[in-house]
């Protein structure tokens, strides 16, 4: 019955070892990337040791029954151990998430490249992570060494951990959520991070520059901000404050690495307004999702421009 999903799946590297392999969390299926009509309603997560599947329309009981009996067998098969199978309905009001097999998993530790992670399954619509970020953690590992870091709209402080983990001199978390935050300081404590190299700033942006600026100047600076958070954040018409604030925050060769998941904007938003509110900025490359995260149309897909500051 899911012979061609079977084909179009992702599965992390079976080479490595069983204990590091079950514990890396993977897409294994991007039905939103919308390549596949018959499955664009789908994503599958592997959240070590629980298969998550998200619904984006309804499916009945007997379709989910049997999905999930086909990704147990071939979970198994590959050597990863499933503990629980579960699915959360982002079609439904509050997305609720229900049982399929196995335990009744809540809260738990998943890794990425070596670094935990509280996942939390049932309460919120997002479950601690974003995977589509993963290439820009790396690449915040890699080049955070003796660097001050800025992490806008940190969430659970996902890049703050990579950054650290990197060799970072410090990292300044700043996002509304206070529960997001104390999540994040969970995090680097499952590391063992140095948590007074660790900042974090529970306000809202737009109402605390001043705070921000006092904790500058920044070597790196990421802003990920959600497309729309009613109340708080309007991409179209906030992005190019965050741009404009830039060249003020950043050190002399500073920079930005921007992100977008907005399918509603597209790349040329990001160069038009860094064009009119940062011009200064000259970008520096791409960073391109995990190859799971692929969209039938780049432009509606996940969008990370890494920009450098040519002067102040």
């Amino acid at each position: 019955m899911f012979t061609a999903l079977l084909e179009k799946m992702h599965f992390p590297d079976v080479s490595l070892t069983t204990n590091e392999q079950n514990k890396e969390m993977a897409r294994l299926f991007h039905g939103r990337g919308f390549f596949y009509p018959e499955y664009q309603h789908i994503n599958i997560d592997w959240l070590a040791p629980v298969v998550l599947i998200i619904l984006y329309k309804e499916e009945d009981a007997q379709w989910l029954a049997n999905l999930s009996d086909f990704l147990l067998v071939e979970m198994t098969q590959r050597g990863f151990v499933v503990k629980s199978i579960q699915v959360q309905f982002r079609c439904r009001d509050l997305a609720p998430t229900e049982l399929l097999y196995g335990d009744a998993l809540h809260d738990f530790v998943a890794c990425e490249n070596g670094l935990a992670y509280k996942i939390n399954l049932g309460k919120n619509q997002n479950y601690g992570i974003f995977l589509d970020m993963k290439n820009g953690r790396s690449w915040l590992r890699e080049n955070s060494h003796n660097k001050r870091v800025l992490n806008l709209f940190s969430y659970t402080c996902a890049f703050s951990n990579a950054a650290i983990a990197g060799g970072a001199e410090q990292v300044v978390n700043l996002d509304m959520s206070k529960a997001a935050l104390a999540v994040g300081r969970g995090n680097h404590r499952l590391n063992g991070h140095d948590l007074d190299k660790v900042k974090y700033l529970g306000h809202d942006l737009f109402k605390s520059w001043g705070k921000v600026k006092r904790l500058g100047p920044y070597d790196i600076i990421i802003a990920d901000p959600p497309s729309l958070q009613k109340g708080s954040v309007n991409i179209k018409r906030d992005y190019p404050k965050i741009m404009r604030r830039l060249p003020e925050l950043l050190n002399q060769g500073g920079q930005a690495l921007l992100c977008l998941n907005s399918p509603d904007l597209d790349f040329q938003f990001i160069y038009d307004a860094l064009a009119e509110h940062c011009p200064t900025a000259k970008v520096i490359s791409v960073i391109e999702p995990p190859i799971e995260f692929t969209n039938s149309e780049l432009d509606k897909g996940l969008k990370c421009v890494l920009v450098g500051i040519l002067a102040k």
